[in-house]
């Protein structure tokens, strides 16, 4: 039986303090193919991943957290001991140094990766897809991410051209969101796109040049049937190459005086609009 008085970590040169730190770094992360989850809403989403996915493996691999955040999230804490995780409270001072915000939350945890193969996202036919190609910035990546699960969307794609989505900064922007639901990493984008397109997915390259308007596709009724959402880069855009690979370039109208949209913004007004397309009459999601 597993205490419920967890060991206290003390000394920054720990094994474990080291090695978690190192996972600051994108090698590092890849070549351990482990990551940092920080603050209580992503560790307790880590922590239910295996009983919300309906899998006996777990994403977390250890838990730390000072005594205060113990008490303080003692339901987590709770969870992970049910799951037979590891838990060790550590001082202030050894999570600072394991954490990568300048003020954290008291709560860590060491996650395995958790991406799946783009073949399997394909095996489940999925509906609704976000495609990340060339976003750069991770908060934007995560805020993405936690959107398409908000909306429903069935998985999510980051191309080779895109952020680590294990990125500190990108864990953090998806708020537990990264355990929710499918996402592949590394897929070329011609091949994301064509893939999709091939397994009856209507791919739509978000952006701003767009020949067609997202109030057309709603008006036409073209977002009820499968479709995949191509999102660019924060400051340029998708390139022209990639914007051919789509069956629609639909930019999202701008009624008043913005220049633009952010790409999170965009995204969100995106994904909602065929989320509630695909629910509506005729949808592919209707009921009935």
């Amino acid at each position: 039986m597993q205490s419920t008085e967890p060991p206290l970590l003390t000394s920054l040169r720990s094994p474990r303090v080291i090695a978690a730190r190192k996972l600051a770094r994108r090698n590092q992360r890849s070549k351990e193919r482990r990551f940092l989850a920080e603050g209580p809403q992503a560790v307790r989403e880590a922590v239910a991943y295996g009983r919300l996915a309906g899998s006996e493996e777990h994403a977390v691999v250890e838990v730390y957290l000072t005594p205060e955040a113990a008490e303080r999230h003692a339901e987590i804490v709770t969870a992970a001991l049910a799951e037979g995780l590891p838990v060790l409270t550590a001082t202030d001072e050894v999570i600072a140094e394991i954490c990568d915000t300048v003020t954290p939350q008291g709560i860590v945890a060491l996650c395995r990766f958790l991406d799946t193969p783009f073949e399997q996202v394909l095996a489940l036919k999925p509906q609704l897809v976000a495609v990340l190609a060339h976003v750069r910035d991770p908060g934007n990546a995560g805020t993405v991410l936690r959107t398409a699960d908000a909306a429903g969307a069935d998985a999510v794609i980051l191309t080779d051209a895109s952020v680590d989505p294990y990125n500190p900064k990108a864990v953090r922007a998806s708020v537990g969101s990264l355990f929710h639901l499918p996402f592949a990493v590394g897929v070329p984008v011609e091949e994301a796109v064509g893939r999709l397109r091939e397994a009856g997915v209507r791919v739509l390259a978000a952006d701003g040049a767009g020949d067609r308007d997202l109030d057309q596709e709603l008006d036409e009724g073209t977002l009820g049937a499968p479709g995949a959402w191509v999102f660019g880069n924060e400051a340029w855009g998708l390139p022209a190459e990639t914007r051919a690979l789509a069956d629609e370039v639909v930019r999202v109208p701008i009624h008043g005086h913005a220049e633009s949209l952010n790409l999170a913004t965009a995204a969100a007004v995106c994904l909602y609009a065929s989320a509630r397309a695909q629910r509506s009459p005729g949808g592919c999601r209707a009921q009935g």
